[in-house]
C-alpha cells in the first residue's frame, strides 16, 4: 500500500515512515492546506484530509496535534504549532514559572483519506513539563517528560513506541491490517479510544 503523508514537517514524515517500515510505502508531500480552527484535533485533521484528498485524489494521511497544559487551562491545545512558533519552549516555561502543577498531554489525530472515505485515529500521551533536556526530536520534545525522560532524550525508535503520534499510528496500522488495507469502506469513523 502507498500512502502520501501531507505535512510541512519533514520530522513527522520521517517518524511515520519509520513507524510503518516495509508495511506501507510512505511519500512525503508539502502542500498549502487552510488553517482550520476547532477545539477538537480530530475535526481539524478530518477537514485537512478532506481538503488534501479533494486536491490529490490518492490515499493519504494528515495529522493535527494538540499540546494541552493543565495549569494553563489546556493552552495551547490545538494552537500548539502557533504557540511554538511565537513563544517557543522558553515562553511555555516562563508561563509556568512558580506553578507546581506541570501536567500536560499531547493528543494527535491522524486522518486517513481514500476513495473509501476518511477515518480519524487518535493517540494521547500524558507527561509533565520540565526544563529542557535532550537533543533528539523536535518541537516541545525537550520540555515534555514521560516516565522520567523527555521525548528529546529518546531516539526515534524509542519515541515511536510511546508517543501520541505512535499511538494514533498504531490504531491506523491495526485498521489497515485488520481490513487488509480496505480503502473501500465508505463510512467515516473515529477510532479514538485512547
Amino acid at each position: 500500500m502507498k500512502i502520501v503523508v501531507v505535512t510541512s514537517n519533514p520530522h513527522k514524515a520521517a517518524e511515520i515512515a519509520d513507524f510503518f517500515g516495509d508495511l506501507v510505502e510512505i511519500t512525503h508531500l508539502t502542500m498549502e492546506i487552510p488553517e482550520y480552527r476547532h477545539h477538537d484535533v480530530g475535526e481539524i485533521a478530518y477537514r485537512k484530509a478532506e481538503y488534501a484528498f479533494h486536491t490529490l485524489a490518492c490515499p493519504l494521511m494528515v495529522d493535527d496535534t494538540a499540546f494541552s497544559i493543565e495549569a494553563l487551562n489546556g493552552f495551547p491545545g490545538p494552537y500548539a504549532a502557533y504557540a511554538l512558533s511565537t513563544i517557543g519552549n522558553e515562553g511555555i516555561l516562563k508561563l509556568l514559572e512558580g506553578t507546581v502543577n506541570r501536567h500536560a498531554y499531547f493528543e494527535t489525530a491522524i486522518a486517513f483519506a481514500s476513495d473509501g472515505g476518511i477515518r480519524v485515529f487518535l493517540g494521547r500521551v500524558d507527561g509533565v513539563i520540565v526544563s529542557p533536556r535532550g537533543t533528539a526530536g523536535f518541537g516541545y520534545d525537550p520540555i515534555f517528560e514521560v516516565e522520567g525522560r523527555t521525548l528529546a532524550e529518546l531516539d526515534r525508535a524509542a519515541k515511536n513506541r510511546i508517543s501520541h503520534r505512535a499511538r494514533a499510528l498504531s490504531r491506523l496500522k491495526a485498521w489497515i491490517l485488520s481490513e487488509e488495507g480496505a480503502v473501500h469502506d465508505k463510512t467515516v469513523k473515529r477510532n479514538d479510544d485512547v
